[in-house]
C-alpha cells in the first residue's frame, strides 16, 4: 500500500503540542496515553512515562515499524499497538487518550460492545463506536484495534481509552475529542432519561 509521508519541520514539536491539548482539556492525565506520527517505514512516538505536556526532543523516539528493535525498550508500552493499526491502516498519525466518559461508556457497552452516540455531531463524524477488548501493549489489543481501526475513525479499548487515527495529529485529535463529547452526551443523556422515567412511573402510581 503506498503512504503519503506528513512530515512537519519538527515532528517532535507537532507530538509537543498535542500533548499539551491533550492534558489542558481534560483528555489524559499528563502520565498517561501516547502520541505518535508516521514517517514512511518509521514513526516517531513519544517515550514511556513521557509527561504529555512537557514534551521535549528527548521526551519522544523513532522506531521501525516493521520491525522490533532495541529502541522499544524505551517507547511507549503501546508501541506494539501502534505499529500494528499503521501496518494495516492508511494511518499518519495516532493519539491515545484515556478520556473519562469514554471509559466509563466503554465499561457499560462490554469489550466488543458498540456505542451509538445520541448527539447529532457524533452521529455524523464517527456513526457507530466500536469497544475492543485486550490488555494493554498486548498483541491482542494490537490486533483488535488495528482491525477495528481499518473501519473506524475511532475506538474506545475497553476500561482504559480511546485511539483516534488522522492524516493528521490534528486530525486525530478532532476525532479524540469527539468521541469524548459523544460518550459524554450520552451518559448524562442516558442518566436523565432514567431519571425522567422514575418521575413519571411514580407521578402514575
Amino acid at each position: 500500500m503506498a503512504v503519503l509521508v506528513y512530515i512537519p519541520l519538527k515532528m517532535w514539536q507537532e507530538i509537543a503540542k498535542y500533548g499539551r491539548k491533550l492534558v489542558e482539556h481534560g483528555l489524559v492525565e499528563s502520565n498517561f496515553g501516547n502520541i505518535s506520527i508516521r514517517a514512511g517505514n518509521r514513526m516517531l512516538i513519544t517515550r514511556t512515562g513521557a509527561a504529555l505536556d512537557e514534551i521535549t526532543e528527548n521526551g519522544v523516539v523513532e522506531v521501525d515499524i516493521q520491525d522490533t528493535s532495541s529502541l522499544d525498550i524505551i517507547a511507549s508500552s503501546e508501541a506494539v499497538v501502534h505499529r500494528e493499526i499503521y501496518r494495516q491502516t492508511s494511518a499518519l498519525a495516532i493519539i491515545h487518550a484515556h478520556s473519562a466518559y469514554s471509559v466509563v461508556e466503554s465499561l457499560l457497552a462490554g469489550p466488543e460492545g458498540k456505542i451509538m452516540p445520541v448527539d447529532s455531531e457524533g452521529l455524523y463524524f464517527l456513526g457507530e463506536i466500536p469497544v475492543v477488548g485486550g490488555g494493554i501493549g498486548s498483541r491482542e489489543l494490537a490486533e483488535n484495534l488495528a482491525n477495528a481501526l481499518s473501519r473506524y475513525r475511532g475506538a474506545i479499548v475497553y476500561s482504559h481509552g480511546t485511539f483516534a487515527i488522522g492524516r493528521t495529529l490534528g486530525d486525530a485529535y478532532v476525532i479524540t475529542t469527539q468521541l469524548e463529547h459523544s460518550c459524554k452526551v450520552k451518559y448524562l443523556y442516558d442518566r436523565a432519561a432514567a431519571e425522567k422515567n422514575k418521575h413519571t412511573k411514580r407521578t402514575l402510581v
